[in-house]
């Protein structure tokens, strides 16, 4: 048998990388890079894309490259992964990443604009990136890594459009192993539970009682805490290496227990919104 470290799996593979400014999306960035694979990422804050990448090119490992990009704009994602392939020949991997959480409140207090764009965001960007990648991955026999949530196997109250996306996920994940396994394309589903982001902490902003709301939210993982960024990009790198070369429609939470066990059913009293029901 021949054992290899996932660095030397991952050695001078091609990656594109949603959401590379922040939270997961940038922690894998780092991780990828330094596993020393090649990593086309975008996000809409330039000046920090590019010192991210600037910052990633003066160590050793992987190159790193960064495009502006809202992936509400399909057209942009099509430019990208075409330039990947102008710049790098192929491509191997995609993490399809980016998404936000728009906060807690019942859908009658959603506008539907709101609505479209959380599904643009987090549903279409996902499909159209995995449309325009996936000749190349086939020609690579390169996968797909979808970055789910712990929210698309159990719900929570108040979030039913960004639950109605990461449920979505879950089938677009399936769906497309399926589809794709004949051309030897893998595909995957990382589900994040509660991680210290800048999405996070904007929601938590939000709350009238912010350290009751840090509390609660501490306490329905059984690990008894929130997870780090960096402990989902390697769960990232390991679905994306050949270490994980006979999984595919898979999902791997990475939630501390977010979804086991039992609880009581009750309405959460630190979220604002419910300050008048309690």
């Amino acid at each position: 048998m021949n054992f290899k470290s996932i660095e030397a799996c991952m050695k001078d593979k091609v990656a594109i990388i949603t959401g590379g400014t922040s939270g997961i999306g940038k922690a894998s960035v780092y991780l990828f890079c330094a596993a020393g694979v090649n990593v086309v990422t975008i996000g809409r804050r330039e000046e920090l894309g590019n010192e991210i990448a600037k910052d990633i090119n003066t160590q050793s490992g992987g190159k790193c490259v960064f495009y502006s990009c809202d992936v509400r704009d399909v057209n942009r994602i099509k430019e990208i992964v075409d330039a990947t392939i102008t710049q790098f020949g192929k491509l191997d991997i995609l993490v399809n990443c980016a998404g936000y959480f728009p906060g807690q409140k019942p859908i009658d207090q959603f506008s539907i604009d709101e609505i479209r764009d959380i599904i643009d965001t987090n549903l279409i960007a996902y499909l159209a990136a995995s449309k325009y990648a996936i000749p190349h991955l086939r020609k690579s026999k390169g996968n797909i890594v979808n970055v789910g949530s712990v929210h698309g196997t159990t719900s929570v109250e108040g979030a039913v459009s960004y639950d109605a996306t990461k449920g979505a996920i879950d089938a677009v994940t399936r769906t497309l192993a399926i589809d794709e396994a004949r051309y030897g394309v893998r595909v995957n589903n990382i589900k994040p539970g509660l991680i210290t982001t800048e999405m996070f902490e904007q929601t938590i902003s939000r709350q009238d009682d912010q350290e009751g709301f840090k509390k609660y939210n501490r306490e329905i993982q059984w690990l008894g805490r929130w997870g780090m960024p960096e402990e989902v990009a390697r769960a990232i790198l390991f679905m994306a290496s050949d270490w994980a070369s006979f999984i595919t429609g898979a999902e791997l939470l990475v939630s501390g227990g977010y979804e086991i066990g039992e609880g009581p059913k009750l309405p959460n009293p630190y979220l604002s919104w419910n300050n008048n029901l309690l």
